[in-house]
């Protein structure tokens, strides 16, 4: 096993830097396409993982809107006894003043009287602000189901779409992968890594470009005559001094 390993490492490095330079470009070219596959699916992956969340957050909403509705029905409620219990004294109280005996019980019982009918007023009063509270809430919990229903038809369909292309350049994807892997093999590690190191930097993938025009075909800034001069030579991997792209001679690969 040392040995097959030790063969693969001599093969990959005594190849000259044209055939390595090549097979930099011929990897570029393989890996710009996948990108382009990729590039039809859009933004469709970020758009759904964003709806997804947003749909997570309107639902957490209206489960803690539901739960503060329920709370305010339950206030509701007490509210509702209160009054109950208090009209009930409130009878009471009177049959007792049909049977009093001296002004004390009178005054005494006229007095929790005043005090359950003040009861009753407070209840009453805070029933309004409970059912006013009830209509908000209820309105929130409306909206939000038709939120969550509206972005969940939209979500619904941008899956399907973005099934749909992935079904349609899954199997030119996967062939272009291979290809890719494939590609990869005949490259030293060293070349092989500043390579993905640069494609993960640059905007549009590109970590191969030729000179074009005198001036590097990724940043388009001019590339000093000596230095076209040593690109032309095929002698050693070049970079572009000003975007660290990978230079490769235009008539090399015609």
């Amino acid at each position: 096993m040392v040995k097959k390993s030790k063969e693969k490492t001599v093969k990959k490095t005594s190849s000259s830097v044209e055939e390595k330079l090549r097979a930099l470009h011929q990897l570029q070219i393989i890996d710009s396409e996948i990108d382009k596959i990729r590039i039809v699916r859009g933004e469709l992956p970020l758009e759904i993982q964003d709806l997804e969340d947003l749909v997570e957050g309107l639902n957490t909403r209206l489960e803690k809107s539901s739960q503060e509705l329920s709370s305010i029905e339950e206030k509701r409620l007490m509210y509702k006894n209160t009054i109950k219990e208090a009209k009930s004294l409130i009878t009471k109280y009177n049959k007792q003043l049909e049977n009093i005996k001296n002004n004390r019980e009178f005054t005494s019982l006229t007095k929790e009287i005043e005090y359950q009918t003040l009861e009753i007023e407070l209840a009453e009063k805070k029933i309004k602000e409970v059912d006013a509270q009830i209509l908000m809430k209820k309105e929130l919990i409306d909206i939000t189901e038709g939120q969550i229903q509206e972005r969940s038809g939209e979500l619904k369909l941008k899956k399907e779409e973005l099934n749909e292309i992935i079904k349609e350049t899954e199997k030119e994807e996967q062939a272009l992968l291979k290809k890719s892997t494939k590609a990869q093999k005949v490259i030293e590690e060293r070349l092989l890594t500043g390579y993905s190191k640069i494609r993960e930097k640059v905007k549009n993938g590109l970590a191969v470009v030729s000179v074009d025009r005198d001036a590097c075909g990724g940043c388009f800034n001019k590339i000093p005559p000596q230095r076209q001069l040593d690109i032309q030579l095929h002698k050693k991997v070049i970079v572009c001094e000003h975007c660290g792209r990978i230079l490769v001679d235009a008539d090399m690969l015609n």
